[in-house]
């Protein structure tokens, strides 16, 4: 049973996993944020926020706190802390899983539009519509901030870094969302089209399912690939098994 345990985090999992571990004996969990976030909600256990400055950093903080396990339980497009977090731990010599919910995948009605970034997000994206919702979170709007004859509602939980779209209206929200708040938003708003990112989970994935029951055509960012040779596991279950400790963690999430 690892004694130390260090959680990159910042997403649903990583707080179930840090409480499950939180209240397990003889276990020490801290939790690193980005920072990102201006006011992140309460976690079980230690806490640090801030970079490492890098593999090398990380490497070093793994040796100088004596860390048994990594798991990587960031936002599955933190493509950069993921390949950081996998150099650093082999270079260690600390094991270490990267905690990545699965994706999300369209149904029956859905009318998904399959896009590999956010810049190929903005070049589809007027074909499709002239209202949008943009879900694609704080980072990244510079991709769209070219797209002039288009009306942006921008949807982040802290309000989101210049340059943005010319016509833009910037709504604060954290979620979980309801399907009926999401149906009530694209309707109000006059929305005909989403472009969001495939987070995967069922915390923002109401969305997707207003958008349907509306046929309105989504564009999906999809998920960068996992480092070359790393190790996943879809849930906390399957973190809590990685780590040895049984089935799950003895708090349910």
């Amino acid at each position: 049973m690892p004694a130390h345990v260090l959680i990159l985090g910042g997403t649903t999992e990583a707080r179930r996993l840090a409480a499950g571990l939180a209240a397990r004996p003889g276990v020490r969990v801290t939790t690193s944020l980005a920072g990102r976030v201006a006011r992140p909600a309460a976690l079980p256990g230690e806490v640090r926020t801030g970079g490492f400055g890098g593999p090398r950093g990380l490497a070093d903080w793994l040796r100088a706190h004596r860390v048994d396990a990594l798991v990587d339980a960031t936002h599955p497009f933190a493509a950069s802390i993921t390949a950081n977090a996998v150099h650093a731990a082999r270079d260690a010599g600390v094991p270490a899983v990267v905690l990545r919910r699965p994706g999300w995948r369209p149904g029956p009605g859905d009318r998904w539009y399959d896009v590999p970034s956010l810049a190929a997000a903005a070049e589809a994206l007027p074909g499709l519509g002239r209202r949008v919702l943009l879900t694609t979170g704080r980072l990244g709007l510079a991709a769209f901030a070219h797209l002039d004859g288009l009306h942006f509602v921008v949807r982040s939980v802290d309000p989101p870094d210049p340059p943005l779209p010319r016509d833009t209206r910037v709504v604060l929200a954290r979620g979980p969302f309801t399907v009926a708040g999401e149906t009530e938003l694209l309707r109000a708003h006059r929305v005909d089209v989403l472009v969001t990112k495939d987070s995967g989970g069922a915390a923002t994935s109401a969305k997707l399912t207003a958008a349907r029951d509306l046929a309105l055509p989504v564009l999906v960012v999809r998920r960068p690939p996992l480092p070359e040779g790393a190790r996943a596991v879809p849930d906390v279950a399957g973190a809590w098994q990685w780590l040895g400790l049984g089935e799950g963690p003895d708090t349910p999430g």
